[in-house]
């Protein structure tokens, strides 16, 4: 046997013994707990991003405020290349579990400075800073925690279950926003607008606090799947150790390595990445802010556009996952993302010609589903681009530096467009047009379904 096969073979060892130490679903909780959180608050940030504008940003005119608040929430995004840098080179180094668990507690403390911020009647220019610094915090986390978690995922999984595992991630994406929405639904309907704005809207943040202790606890039993960590599994340990083969310089400076011998694969990766996430975010949070205010539908109603979605984004994604695994990941990817480009215009046209909550629903279901066909195959197969003892860092710049702009604005963005064009149909070209420039890079994205990736 050569020395490629086996690797490939002590690889797949290490894949199996890792799927019997803890049950299936127990690790896919317990992987994407954090990542599950950073959802349920950006849901519930994006719900009263009208009513944090009000309170921190209070600027003239309705729209603008809701610029700023949208703003703020896109500034995190700034702070995930960053976070995927650094938190991704300490996955690499230090471990998948350890840069998971911190990563989940900075994300508690992100949402604990929101939940107690005081506001600007209150404390003046402090108050947005603080807001800001919350953002900051949360999306230098993040940054780390989607690379080191979905490196984690497909590590679980054999080659011919790598997309089914990585799927998860957005099914844990899609509960927490159903959760979030659910709750914001609730709050809106059994609070006074004066109650809502006072503390009612802080009550998710704060529940978002206990995520730390609760994520930490369900993590303990996780084994590391990285070359030299130390797990309490021993033949797990063996088989890592027996197949670390990586020299030590790419554990000193993954980024580097990433750079210099993977430049191709990041450049790939990042372009194919702007046209899921863009639809994502547009889909799963902004078009209940838009039924909110231009379609001006009241906000108890509108909250269950994302809820609707979300609920699409945890039945397909196992599905999706599964097909990649079964015809690979380009054509699922390729093919959901053509539709879904193709879709956008005559959506938003139809919600604005027929603003009504059925219709609404109605066209929200069917986006979500295409956007659940084309990001699972799309954030499974980033990871697998890498070798393992530098998957998290190349997984955390890519997948962040995809996400920061075109996600994390795309709401701004999209706000900005109206605003500008006077045109209620202009988030819809916006969207079209990132689908369009992702396709472009298709073509140099390697397929990786049901072949080992080391």
């Amino acid at each position: 046997m050569d020395n490629s096969a086996a690797e490939a073979t002590g690889v797949q060892s290490v894949d199996v013994a890792l799927t019997r130490c803890i049950p299936q679903w127990k690790a896919i909780a317990a992987i994407t707990v954090g990542n599950g959180l950073e959802f349920f608050d950006f849901t519930i940030y994006s719900f009263f991003a009208t009513i944090i504008g009000k309170l921190y940003f209070p600027v003239e005119g309705q729209l603008e405020q809701l610029m700023l608040a949208l703003s703020t929430f896109g500034v995190g995004f700034i702070m995930r290349p960053i976070g995927g840098v650094v938190l991704g080179a300490y996955a690499d180094r230090a471990g998948r579990k350890a840069a998971m668990n911190l990563t989940l507690w900075l994300m508690t403390l992100g949402s604990a400075i929101i939940a107690f911020a005081p506001t600007y009647a209150a404390i003046g220019l402090a108050a947005p800073a603080l807001i800001i610094l919350a953002r900051l915090i949360q999306g230098f986390a993040i940054g780390g925690e989607v690379g080191a978690s979905t490196s984690l995922l497909i590590e679980y999984g054999s080659d011919r279950a790598r997309g089914f595992y990585g799927s998860w991630q957005y099914v844990s994406q899609g509960l927490n926003t159903l959760c979030g929405s659910l709750l914001g639904v609730v709050l809106a309907a059994s609070l006074t607008t004066l109650s809502l704005e006072s503390w009612g809207w802080r009550v998710p943040f704060a529940i978002g606090m206990t995520m730390g202790p609760i994520g930490t606890y369900i993590r303990r039993h996780l084994h590391e799947t990285l070359a030299g960590i130390q797990t309490d599994d021993h033949r797990t340990q063996a088989l890592l150790t027996a197949n670390h083969t990586e020299p030590a310089a790419h554990r000193v400076h993954p980024a580097r390595t990433l750079f210099r011998h993977h430049a191709g694969a990041i450049t790939a990766g990042v372009v194919t990445t702007i046209g899921g996430t863009a639809a994502n975010y547009i889909v799963l949070f902004y078009l209940s802010t838009y039924a909110i205010r231009m379609l001006n539908m009241p906000m108890s109603l509108a909250l269950w556009a994302s809820w609707t979605a979300a609920l699409m984004t945890v039945i397909c994604s196992p599905f999706a996952g599964a097909l990649s695994d079964r015809v690979g990941r380009k054509p699922v990817l390729g093919v959901s993302r053509v539709l879904l480009t193709l879709a956008i215009y005559p959506a938003f046209k139809l919600i604005n010609v027929y603003p009504t909550v059925p219709v609404l629903l109605a066209v929200v279901a069917i986006l979500a589903v295409l956007v659940a066909f084309t990001a699972v195959p799309n954030i499974v197969v980033l990871p697998e681009l890498f070798p393992r003892e530098i998957r998290a860092t190349g997984m955390s710049i890519v997948y962040c530096l995809g996400v920061s702009i075109f996600g994390g604005f795309a709401q701004f963005f999209a706000t900005w467009l109206i605003q500008l064009s006077g045109s209620p149909l202009a988030p819809a070209w916006y969207l079209i047009g990132c689908g369009l420039v992702s396709l472009l890079a298709l073509p140099f994205v390697r397929e990786t379904a049901g072949r080992p990736i080391g």
